[in-house]
């Protein structure tokens, strides 16, 4: 679900009585909603939102059943032990093979001190250094093949904690939460109902910013642009009207016909162009509420 952020000015909110006359435009309100869905298929133990309820952003609200997956990592972090398990220890492994090419060295320098000394004859010498050519060439033989084993192994178990690593996602996707700061306006789910991926748990809107939607006519372009202040009124009953600072969010590059609902102030144009203005709401805007618009000199 696509999220909208929108970004407004601090809200400046004056009381007074009396209708207000002259507005340039006028539209209902909007908040940017969000229906939050299940990320994983098991059944739902817990879900901890009803109708009208407070969230905060991050926070847990319910649980999906993950004993299955909670097992299966259980599994694979056992299976990640056995093979490390496996690795050799390159040191012990090569370290008769060194001894050995360590012996023949120290006798090969007894045969030469004995050629020297004529007490000893080449053929000796020469069998000698054969010898410790041939243990040579085994020590770097194990030792390749000890490395590739443990390369193997390395890669076997780096496969393994990479599972691991999904199955901890999928389980932290069984947590369910709301993206958003904001309030539940519809609840979809209960517990005991198995959710599946894509299962439409609760819609939860972002209250505390409201978006007014208005439409004006082409002769009122010239009088707004992006981010400028404008005073937004709202009828309360009573002949109580509040009004709220707003910030222009956005205007259409392209016309459209005049909602039936929505009234301009020219009331003959039949095309007409949306725009969005964000607005601090204290509390008593609600979303589909009527407001009135009056544009401000641009600064």
């Amino acid at each position: 679900m696509k999220k909208i952020i929108w970004f407004v000015l601090p809200l400046a909110l004056v009381a007074c009585s009396g209708n207000e006359e002259g507005f340039d435009a006028s539209g209902t309100f909007e908040a940017t909603e969000i229906i939050v869905s299940s990320e994983a298929t098991g059944k739902i133990l817990e879900l901890y939102v009803e109708e009208g309820m407070p969230l905060v952003s991050g926070v847990t609200v319910g649980f999906i059943d993950s004993s299955q997956l909670y097992l299966k990592r259980l599994q694979l972090a056992s299976s990640v032990d056995a093979v490390g398990k496996r690795r050799l220890d390159v040191g012990k492994q090569i370290a008769a093979l060194e001894q050995q090419i360590a012996t023949q060295k120290f006798e090969k320098a007894r045969i030469e001190r004995l050629v020297a000394a004529e007490a000893g004859n080449q053929k000796q010498l020469d069998d000698i250094n054969a010898s410790i050519l041939v243990l040579e060439k085994q020590l770097e033989a194990q030792k390749s093949t000890i490395e590739r084993s443990n390369a193997s192994i390395s890669d076997e178990q780096r496969a393994l904690e990479m599972q691991v690593a999904q199955i901890d996602d999928q389980l932290l996707k069984c947590r369910i939460t709301s993206p958003i700061d904001g309030v539940v306006l519809v609840k979809y789910a209960e517990a005991g109902e198995v959710a599946t991926t894509g299962k439409a748990l609760f819609k939860v809107a972002d209250v505390d910013r409201m978006i007014l939607r208005a439409y004006i006519t082409s002769s009122q372009l010239t009088q707004l642009q992006i981010g400028q202040k404008v005073v937004v009124s709202s009828d309360f009953g009573e002949e109580s009207v509040r009004h709220y600072e707003g910030t222009v969010t956005w205007i259409s590059d392209k016309s459209e016909f005049t909602p039936k609902t929505i009234q301009t102030k020219d009331e003959r144009a039949n095309l007409v162009y949306a725009i969005k203005i964000a607005v601090q709401n204290d509390g008593y805007l609600k979303i589909g509420m009527y407001g009135d618009v009056k544009f401000t000199d641009v600064d």
